[in-house]
């Protein structure tokens, strides 16, 4: 009785076996004419046989769907990936405000958060723009035009009160604890928070002078402050 038992199971397994191999073949041969056509691209002759493969009516399966997302490949050059004018407008957003956040980007262009995460990966993924991380947020670059180390001064700069005591304190070239407070209308603590921040990123230097507390920008990264500045002005 066992052994009949398994004679059976191994001959309903032959059958299927045969039965879909034969299913492969006549699958491979319909498909012939196509592949023997320029008329048809590769990705839309493996898609059909897909799809008669695995019976989806009308391709409109939630497998087919997802297996019919665009990918960047390796062949894709830039120049192809900006071809979609949705990925042009990101990029040239991007360009022309670099360090732009996640939520920036959606709400100045309007454009849904699925969209604009599905474009942003194409172009990340293309080498055309990159990204920082600032705490909780991802702040957006044109690859290879900053530095790492420009991106975390823009990316400080983009805060708006650590921006506004960077700004006050290059125009100023010093100034103390307590003028400062009053031009930016925050509270000491709120001040002391703040510099302590600006400090952790090599911005600041602070001294004392007649029981005064001074800040003053860190005279090697003048220079670059300011250009990163204006350019954060500008943007």
């Amino acid at each position: 009785m066992r052994m009949g038992r398994i004679f059976v199971t191994l001959s309903l397994v032959f059958v299927i076996t045969i039965s879909f191999a034969a299913l492969v073949q006549k699958q491979k041969t319909a498909m012939l004419p196509f592949r023997s056509s320029n008329s048809l691209p590769q990705s839309a002759v493996v898609n059909s046989f897909s799809c008669s493969l695995f019976t989806f009516p009308n391709c409109e399966s939630p497998l087919f769907l997802l297996s019919s997302v665009p990918r960047v490949n390796n062949a894709e050059t830039p120049a192809s990936v900006l071809s979609n004018s949705t990925r042009t407008e990101l990029y040239d957003f991007i360009q022309a405000n670099p360090g732009v956040q996640f939520r920036g980007i959606c709400n100045q262009l309007g454009l849904s958060i699925g969209l604009v995460q599905f474009h942003l990966g194409v172009l990340t993924k293309a080498g055309l723009i990159s990204f920082f991380r600032d705490g909780k947020y991802k702040r957006f670059f044109a690859s290879k035009r900053f530095s790492k180390k420009q991106m975390r001064i823009i990316s400080v700069l983009r805060h708006e009160t650590a921006g506004s005591i960077l700004r006050t304190i290059l125009e100023r070239n010093e100034v103390s604890h307590c003028k400062l407070a009053n031009e930016l209308s925050i509270t000491s603590q709120g001040l002391t928070w703040q510099m302590n921040l600006l400090r952790k990123n090599h911005l600041i230097v602070e001294s004392k002078a007649n029981k005064k507390l001074l800040y003053y920008i860190k005279y090697a990264n003048t220079a670059l402050l300011t250009e990163m500045a204006k350019l954060v002005k500008q943007a």
